[in-house]
C-alpha cells in the first residue's frame, strides 16, 4: 500500500534555522515488500526469456543518479513504538491479546544537490496481527513520522491512519511508501543534521510494555486455550 507524505513543514520554532519551503505531494502506487529487491537470476540479460523469474523493479528507485551534496538523514524506528499490543484491562497475558502490530522493516533513500531540499522516500513494512480478543476483521492502526533535529528538538510530526482488512485471517503484512521532503537552510546544511523517526500512535501502557521487552506471538493465546481442551 503506497501512501504519499507531505512535505514535512519545519514548525515555527526553528523558522530562523530552517525556512519552510513549498510542499508538494508526489504520486504512489501500492506495492510489496521494501528494499530494492528485484528478480531474476545473476547476470541475465534484459531481454532473456524461458523459465526464469519476471524482473522486478526496485522497491526504491534511485531519485537521481548524481552524487549528494551530503549524507542522508538518519531513519529510525523508534523502540517503544516499534510494537503495537492491545491488552484488555492492561492485563499481559495471551489471552487478553486484541490487535496487534509490529513495524518489521523500514528502507530509504534521499537525494539532494546544491541547496534544495532533501528529498527523502521511505517504505516501511508492518505486520498486523488479531488475537483472541479481537472483535471485528477489519482495525485501522495509526502511526507517525517525525522530523527531528538530529539529538535535538522536533521539527515537525505527522500523524497517519492505516486501515486493514485482514479477510478472516489472523495475519497481515502492509508496505506503506512515504516520501518526505525536508527543507535546508543552506547549501551547507546536509542531510546528517536531520533524523527521520517512526511509529506507531501507542498509549504509555503500551510504550512500557515495549520497554520491558515483553512480547505476544499473534496466535499465543490461541494455542493456550487449545492446549487447555486438549484431552491428552
Amino acid at each position: 500500500m503506497r501512501r504519499v507524505l507531505p512535505v514535512l513543514a519545519v514548525s515555527a520554532l526553528m523558522a530562523c534555522l530552517f525556512p519552510v519551503a513549498a510542499m508538494a505531494q508526489i504520486p504512489g502506487q501500492s506495492g510489496g515488500m521494501p528494499g530494492g529487491m528485484t528478480g531474476g537470476r545473476p547476470g541475465q540479460d534484459a531481454g532473456e526469456q524461458g523459465d526464469a523469474p519476471e524482473r522486478r523493479a526496485p522497491r526504491i528507485a534511485p531519485l537521481n543518479r548524481r552524487a549528494n551534496a551530503g549524507p542522508c538523514p538518519y531513519v529510525k524506528i523508534l523502540y517503544d513504538a516499534a510494537r503495537y499490543v492491545e491488552l484488555i484491562d492492561n492485563r499481559a497475558v495471551a489471552s487478553n491479546v486484541g490487535y496487534t502490530g509490529e513495524i518489521e522493516g523500514l528502507s530509504s533513500d534521499c537525494a539532494y544537490q546544491s541547496d534544495q531540499p532533501i528529498t527523502v522516500q521511505m517504505d516501511i513494512l508492518f505486520n498486523l496481527g488479531r488475537g483472541p480478543m479481537a472483535t471485528a476483521d477489519g482495525r485501522t492502526y495509526r502511526y507517525w513520522v517525525a522530523v527531528t533535529e538530529r539529538n535535538k528538538a522536533i521539527l515537525d510530526k505527522q500523524y497517519f491512519d492505516l486501515p486493514v482488512n485482514f479477510d478472516g485471517r489472523q495475519t497481515a503484512a502492509v508496505t506503506e511508501e512515504r516520501t518526505i521532503v525536508i527543507p535546508r537552510a543552506a547549501a551547507t546544511t546536509s542531510g546528517d543534521n536531520f533524523e527521520i523517526l517512526v511509529g506507531f500512535d501507542v498509549t504509555p501502557e503500551m510504550a512500557e510494555f515495549n520497554r520491558t521487552g515483553s512480547r505476544f506471538r499473534i496466535n499465543a493465546g490461541q494455542q493456550v486455550q487449545a492446549e487447555a481442551t486438549d484431552p491428552q
